[in-house]
Formats: structure tokens, C-alpha cells, sequence
């Protein structure tokens, strides 16, 4: 006789079954950070490969059992993060979650819709397109039928600006994309696997893309043109001068897209959000919402000033969207996105937007932002420290006052290896700084003297 099957995680006995495998889960998250004691484990690569490898083989004859496999795996991972929750965390765009996004998360991987039919996602297609409608109309305002699409990031948006841009120039030639140096890598493979020509790279020796340089480049290359321009740039947090930027396209018949995965949030800032003054103008947006919107990986965005730029996605495929199931009146999904399957991501950001607001996810933004400011102030007043500039978002340059490039990465590896702080890394001006992403509204002033503390204790005088 065969035994019960274990229980599913979705339907009405789904949440007694959840029960308690949550808890072992939490003890687990509990003990593991509590073992780990900092932002990340000490010892470096080779240390925490030791420990994983003490679990032993993956694939066991008989299994452990569910309450062992849960403790034992979820204590590792935690045990051997890189914990964005910790302040001294600080190296990337990666957020720590907030704890309602990452229970809606829970849920969303408890009943699991896959928003590619809607037979599969009745409610959560219906909540998608609640959300995509309000986010796209926060970013284009003015336009009559702004729209939206869910991706896994700010790689996957700006290869789907490239693609919808390539798609409406198509009778023209091939599409020239056009990018400073400033802008994010994924423009570049985007244009490779999408068969396009390599981007036209502007320099961009003050960290911000150049009207006049901006000018030249469409001026002598043919087009048709897609300007990638960038609110938040990765290893600066810096913001292109938009509105002058939308100015030059215009007048050159330039397609605008703007890459805003990490400062596009600001929008939600009274305060701040006049610094992406000119987003509006552009054609295609990109938002990451797990950046500074503190959403468990993947929630990010494509923005379209008209839903009509998105028909190029149509796409049909008898057993997902039959014309006459779509004539009868059943969505059509399989046009919003180049993916099939798909996670309802949009339900953790839904979930975030109702219970915070406008207000709330805005005192959010204020506060990292004021954080970058405190810790630029700090840098500055620290004798052994030079600070590149003052931040624009919540990215904050650093380096000990004459150290070489050599010094700069082994003190941020070696903060690395011991486990007391993840800094990044970024070359400005000719030269390697300490990169510190301040992306935790938790922080406190102790938190950064700490920061600055250890950078400068692990200077060689």
C-alpha cells in the first residue's frame, strides 16, 4: 500500500499544512542569521563550500522528512548569507524585503497562478492589471493610454525596450541604440541577442550622459535611434539631465528610453521627486521595484507611454489564448510578456502599495536618501577618508585619503573575507572607491560610524 502523498500548500487544508513548516522555517531564518552574527559568513568562498558540503548528498535513498530538510537547508542558506537586512550590508542594489511583501510572496507561491493564461491567474491576471495601469500612469501622467508590463528586472525591461523600439523601426533599417557610458551592461547584451548593431557609447567623464555629446552621436549616426538614458545610475546612483536629454531627442526624432531601475522609486517622494523631472517624456521606462521599493526579487517594470507600442508582444497559441476563447471575452495574457510561465510577482507589490500608500513608500525613499546625505557628511569630517561626491540617491563613494587602487580592493575584500561589512566597488575619476548602497531604512548613526570605522581600521598606515 502505497503512503499518503505529503500535503499540497494550496486549497483549504493548504494553510494547516503550511502551519508548521512555517515555524520550522522562521526558527530556521532565526538560528542560521544568529549563527552567522554579521552581513555576511566569515571565511570567504572556500568556508561556506566546506559547510554546504557537510550536508551531504542532495538526492538521499530516503528522504529526511520535511521538518528535518526544512531546518537543516534554511539555517544553512541564512547561516551563509549576505544579508540585506543587516546595515553593514551595503555593497548592491539588492534590498532587504519588507516582511508583508515577502508573507504576500508566501502566498503567492502557495497558490501559485502562472499568468500566462487566465484560466490559470483569474484574480491575480485581474490584480496585474490594476497595478500595471497605476504604476504606468505614475510615471507617464499626461498620457492617454499608459501601460505597463511585469518582468523580472531591470535587465529584462530595457531588452524589451530595445526589442519594442527595433519592432517599430523595423521598415527603416536597423535600430542604433545609443548609450552613455554610464549606462547598465544589459543594454549591450540586449543588443546582441537581439541581432542589433553594438550601442553607440558616449563618454561620460562627469558620470551623466551629455546633451551636446548626445548631439554629435545622433548628429553622425544614421538611424533610426533608441537614447537609453539613466535615472540612477549603478555604480553612482547619478541621474542624466532628462529633460534636456528628451529635448535632443525630439528634435532628432530619437526614440527616449529611461533606464530608472534604481531611482525610478523616487517618483513616490514629494521631497525628491522633482530629480526625475523629464521622465514623463520618455517612450519606454524601466522601474525595479526591488530596489528602492523593498520587494523580494523579481518585481520590475517596463512603463509605455501607449498600450499600442506593446502589439508587437501579440502572440497566440491555441491552448493558452484561442481567438475564440479571446472573443468570448477571456484575457489575453500571452502578450504581456515574452515569458510563458510567470510568478503573480505583481500580488507582494500590490499588497505593498496598499498597506504603505503613496506617503509610506515615499517616507521610505526619504529616509536611505537622508541616510546617504549623514554618511557623506561623516566621510567628509573623517581625516584619513576622501568621499568622491556628494550622493544624488543613496549611493555614497568612499576611499581612504592616498591609498592606491591596490589598497581600495583588498580592504573591501578583506572586509569581505571576515565577514564584517559587503561594500562595493566602483572606478570614478581614474580610480577604484569603496562603494556603500544605503538601501536599509533601519540604519541608524551608529551603524554608519561603524562603516567608517572599519574602512578606516583596515587602512595600512
Amino acid at each position: 500500500m502505497r503512503a499518503a502523498p505529503p500535503p499540497l500548500a494550496g486549497g483549504a487544508p493548504g494553510a494547516d499544512a503550511l502551519r508548521p513548516l512555517l515555524a520550522a522555517v522562521l526558527d530556521a531564518l532565526r538560528t542560521g542569521a544568529e549563527e552567522r552574527n554579521g552581513p555576511l559568513p566569515a571565511g570567504g568562498p572556500e568556508t561556506v563550500t566546506r559547510r554546504t558540503a557537510k550536508l551531504g548528498t542532495v538526492l538521499p535513498e530516503t528522504g529526511t522528512g520535511p521538518h528535518e530538510a526544512l531546518r537543516t537547508l534554511v539555517h544553512t542558506l541564512a547561516a551563509g548569507a549576505a544579508d540585506p537586512a543587516h546595515p553593514l550590508c551595503a555593497a548592491h542594489l539588492h534590498t532587504p524585503p519588507l516582511a508583508l511583501a515577502a508573507a504576500a510572496d508566501l502566498a503567492a507561491s502557495a497558490l501559485n497562478p502562472s499568468m500566462d493564461s487566465w484560466d490559470q491567474a483569474p484574480a491575480a491576471s485581474a490584480l496585474e492589471a490594476l497595478v500595471t495601469a497605476a504604476l504606468a500612469a505614475e510615471i507617464h501622467p499626461t498620457a492617454d493610454h499608459p501601460d505597463a508590463l511585469v518582468t523580472t528586472g531591470g535587465t529584462e525591461s530595457n531588452q524589451l525596450a530595445l526589442l519594442l523600439a527595433r519592432e517599430r523601426h523595423t521598415a527603416r533599417g536597423p535600430l542604433r541604440t545609443v548609450v552613455g557610458a554610464n549606462a547598465h551592461h544589459s543594454f549591450h547584451r540586449a543588443a546582441w541577442l537581439l541581432g542589433l548593431p553594438a550601442p553607440v557609447t558616449v563618454p561620460t567623464p562627469r558620470g551623466t550622459l551629455d546633451p551636446a555629446a548626445l548631439h554629435t552621436a545622433l548628429t553622425t549616426t544614421p538611424g533610426p535611434h533608441l537614447v537609453a538614458a539613466t535615472a540612477g545610475t549603478t555604480d553612482q546612483g547619478l541621474i542624466d539631465p532628462l529633460p534636456r536629454l528628451a529635448d535632443i531627442c525630439a528634435a532628432h526624432g530619437a526614440d527616449l528610453h529611461v533606464d530608472a531601475a534604481y531611482g525610478g522609486p523616487v517618483l513616490f517622494s514629494p521631497t525628491h521627486r522633482r530629480l526625475l523631472d523629464g521622465l514623463d517624456r520618455a517612450r519606454t521606462v524601466t522601474l525595479d521595484l526591488h530596489k528602492l521599493g523593498w520587494q523580494p526579487a523579481a518585481a520590475g517594470l517596463l512603463a509605455v507611454r501607449d498600450t499600442t507600442d506593446l502589439t508587437p508582444l501579440a502572440h497566440t497559441a491555441d491552448y493558452l489564448n484561442a481567438d475564440d476563447d479571446t472573443d468570448a471575452g477571456l484575457p489575453d495574457l500571452l502578450g504581456r510578456s515574452p515569458r510563458t510561465t510567470r510568478r503573480p510577482d505583481v500580488l507582494k507589490t500590490a499588497v505593498t502599495l496598499r498597506a504603505l500608500g503613496r506617503t509610506g513608500l515615499g517616507a521610505l525613499v526619504d529616509t536611505c536618501m537622508d541616510l546617504a546625505q549623514d554618511l557623506a557628511d561623516r566621510v567628509e569630517k573623517a581625516p584619513g577618508l576622501d568621499l568622491h561626491a556628494r550622493p544624488t540617491l543613496t549611493t555614497v563613494l568612499l576611499r581612504p585619503h592616498g591609498a592606491d587602487d591596490t589598497t581600495v580592493a583588498t580592504i573591501r575584500r578583506t572586509l569581505l573575507t571576515e565577514g564584517r561589512a559587503v561594500l562595493g566597488r566602483a572606478r570614478a575619476d581614474g580610480r577604484l572607491w569603496l562603494k556603500a548602497t544605503l538601501l536599509n531604512p533601519h540604519t541608524t548613526p551608529d551603524d554608519l560610524d561603524q562603516l567608517i570605522t572599519l574602512v578606516e581600521g583596515d587602512t595600512p598606515r
